[in-house]
């Protein structure tokens, strides 16, 4: 039995080792990701109620928003008496979530800070769905696709980049916080990696002396990197044009499209290769 097929029957195992009373058949998700990866889990019937941003599938835009950036509502959640809220650790308010908890609301947290963690939150959400399959599936075929793109991409010379998750302020993403994952798969080493801080503000001087090869920016933040021609004899990857938008929401959302945020980075950075090779 390969690797991967070990790794995939021991977390149906601890999956399915977990008794519930009754399947539930309301569910609340707390942020878009949680949306995209219950609709892939097969909840999709089940939910009546989500995050602001959650347009993925595009069955979601229908349903009821009921949190945001600024916090959750729970007034209406108690209105709509849910017996599953998927929550999500990392963005949600503390105070609100444990208010849901103290309230007696089933919670599932959506932890996902590794690749792998996709296919685990897959599985794990899959015993509440009508049809189990459907989630198990979906984790069975993420991580067959993540094994391919491994085989192509792994072992490849290391590129020094920089990501750009927002303009004002500049705000990037430290090592072992997502998505550096995906950067780290593809080859990618983090000019701020070592930052103790998981989101850190910076300058554009401190990019300066970072001396990045590639500077990839989210497109929610600017599409064109303009902002950084001005700098194109100080920073390599502005004066050999390889400031490149990506698609944030493959990136920034950890679901099964993570895999199309993957193959955009791994082609960006082969890209770069070829220019430093050039050099």
């Amino acid at each position: 039995m390969s690797y991967g097929a070990i790794c995939l029957t021991a977390l149906l195992f601890i999956a399915s080792s977990a008794v519930y009373a009754s399947t539930p058949q309301r569910i609340i998700s707390l942020s878009p990701h949680a949306t995209e990866l219950a609709f892939a889990a097969g909840l999709g019937d089940k939910l009546i109620a989500v995050s602001d941003y959650s347009d993925y599938p595009p069955a979601a835009q229908k349903l009821e928003k009921i949190a945001n950036y600024k916090g959750i509502n729970v007034d209406r959640i108690v209105a709509l008496q849910p017996d599953l809220i998927i929550t999500w650790p990392e963005g949600n308010p503390v105070r609100e979530i444990n208010k849901l908890k103290q309230m007696g609301f089933h919670l599932y947290a959506s932890h996902v800070q590794t690749l792998a963690d996709i296919s685990k939150n897959l599985i794990d959400l899959s015993q509440f769905a009508t049809n189990p399959s459907i989630g198990q599936q979906a984790a069975k075929t993420f991580n067959s696709q993540l094994k391919a793109l491994k085989q192509r991409y792994s072992h490849q010379t290391p590129v020094r980049y920089f990501y750009q998750l927002s303009q004002k302020p500049i705000i990037t993403v430290a090592q072992d916080n997502w998505p550096s994952e995906v950067f780290s798969f593809c080859g990618g080493k983090n000019v701020f990696g070592d930052s103790p801080s998981p989101y850190p503000q910076v300058g554009i001087e401190q990019v300066v002396l970072a001396q990045p090869d590639v500077i990839f920016t989210s497109e929610h933040a600017m599409t064109d990197g303009s902002m950084w021609q001005e700098w194109k004899n100080e920073i390599p990857a502005v004066g050999h044009h390889r400031v490149w938008s990506l698609h944030s929401d493959w990136l920034n959302r950890p679901t099964p499209r993570t895999l199309r945020a993957i193959k955009e980075v791994c082609q960006y950075f082969a890209q770069a290769r070829e220019n430093l090779t050039r050099k």
